[in-house]
């Protein structure tokens, strides 16, 4: 196929995809909630830049709070790619394992996961109830932001479980199943 036909080729492909409807029922909740913090960061940086190039007098409140939402961008999107289960992971060793193995240690990692997510909510929550301290630039408490913390590390704790679920009922993940898919088509 010359270079002008496949062009032409990804071109169709690339608009069918562009037009096709969005399925709003794909996103969970955290995607939207994400998003929204996002644009309010966006809006507040747009405050900042404004304020402080255009009128040369920037508001001394636009950057801890874009700092702090920047936070929250990072924490709420961690639950969503809990729920997709796209956290970095080390797949080199499942390919040097047996499958039955590596099925296994899905499981074991499952469980430290959520093991791992609930000590930190657990201990997120109790840092907030210590945390006195006011916000440098608006008189707003910071644990606020623990408590904002220590809730993302439980929804982490849920989506782990449900992740956890799924991966019992297809017998492992995505990876470990590929990879034993892979080590039986060699043989």
């Amino acid at each position: 196929m010359s270079a002008k036909k496949q062009e032409a080729v990804d071109t169709v492909e690339f608009d069918e995809i562009m037009d096709a409807p969005i399925e709003w029922r794909k996103f969970g909740i955290e995607d939207y909630i994400v998003f929204f913090i996002f644009w309010i960061l966006a809006a507040d940086i747009f405050l900042q830049f404004f304020t402080r190039y255009v009128m040369n007098s920037s508001l001394a409140w636009t950057e801890e709070i874009a700092r702090y939402l920047l936070i929250a961008v990072g924490f709420v999107g961690s639950i969503m790619c809990v729920r997709k289960n796209s956290h970095i992971m080390v797949e080199f060793l499942y390919r040097f394992i047996p499958a039955t193995v590596g099925r296994i240690l899905v499981h074991f990692i499952d469980l430290g996961r959520i093991g791992f997510f609930g000590i930190l909510s657990w201990i997120c929550f109790r840092l907030a109830g210590k945390t006195h301290q006011m916000m440098v630039s608006i008189d707003f408490p910071k644990s606020a932001m623990y408590y904002m913390i220590s809730v993302c590390f439980v929804g982490m704790t849920i989506r782990s479980v449900q992740v956890a679920m799924r991966h019992v009922r297809q017998g492992g993940s995505k990876i470990s199943l590929e990879h034993a898919r892979h080590t039986t088509e060699n043989k």
